[in-house]
């Protein structure tokens, strides 16, 4: 248990002031290994607890650390505007959402701006999210743009997605898998995507993202890859930034 400041050797005065001669730091959070835990789910259990993005989540009322990365990438290429219509791909468990309502005025709260609208699908049941319209629904079946498009009223600005496949613990596996749900994710955009629009995406270097890097290349004016200081640094993920969306090809 940590000791209550000013009690112990080396520890704060009542008066706030530090008498060890070094600066405070942070306890680090142990977990036991429990009867019938696996060793790397008490890594990860103990790894959540010491993350700092995770208690800010908490702190700020955000689903998750994730709503960390999109906000960095957003400060960097202003992507979630009002008015701007967004399409969350595979929203759950919904911190994206979140962090696109207000900025994009969801909620028409901020007076003399445009309105905007932000619709997050997933193949689970999602908690609802003042301000953005969720629903359940297997982006990759027949049919989903043309569903998307009639919920959104029309097509959207952005298109994002923060989608990881279930690990299978094999790095180039994962890899793979990750590519392909973002590269079904960029078919999506080409179809829903306004010209002009913004394509927001999670993949994992290995190699294999090189034909994806390519061919969002060839269909947006603009491609940037990114590592948001959000990302954990053991983590090969980074996120893929295409702008300017040249629109439907011939």
């Amino acid at each position: 248990m940590a000791k209550k400041p000013g009690s112990g050797a080396g520890g704060n005065t009542p008066t706030g002031k530090n008498t060890s001669g070094r600066g405070q730091r942070d306890l680090k959070v142990k977990v036991k290994t429990a009867r019938g835990r696996k060793l790397s789910s008490t890594m990860w259990l103990q790894r959540q607890l010491n993350d700092p993005y995770v208690k800010r989540a908490q702190i700020d009322g955000y689903r998750g650390r994730a709503a960390y990365k999109i906000l960095e990438l957003n400060e960097r290429y202003n992507f979630l505007v009002p008015g701007a219509r967004v399409v969350d791909l595979g929203c759950a468990p919904g911190g994206w959402c979140q962090v696109a309502v207000p900025r994009v005025n969801a909620l028409g709260e901020r007076a003399g701006k445009a309105q905007g609208f932000v619709l997050g699908v997933d193949l689970q049941e999602v908690v609802p999210i003042a301000g953005a319209e969720i629903h359940q629904l297997d982006f990759m079946a027949d049919e989903a743009d043309a569903q998307v498009k009639a919920w959104l009223g029309g097509n959207a600005d952005v298109v994002m997605s923060d989608m990881a496949a279930s690990s299978s613990g094999h790095k180039q596996t994962d890899h793979l898998r990750i590519i392909a749900l973002c590269e079904a994710a960029a078919a999506l955009a080409f179809d829903v995507l306004e010209p002009g629009g913004t394509f927001v995406a999670k993949v994992l270097a290995g190699g294999a993202e090189q034909g994806l890097q390519a061919l969002l290349k060839k269909r947006f004016d603009k491609v940037a890859n990114v590592k948001p200081a959000a990302s954990r640094s053991d983590s090969s993920e980074k996120f893929v930034v295409a702008m300017g969306f040249r629109g439907p090809q011939a």
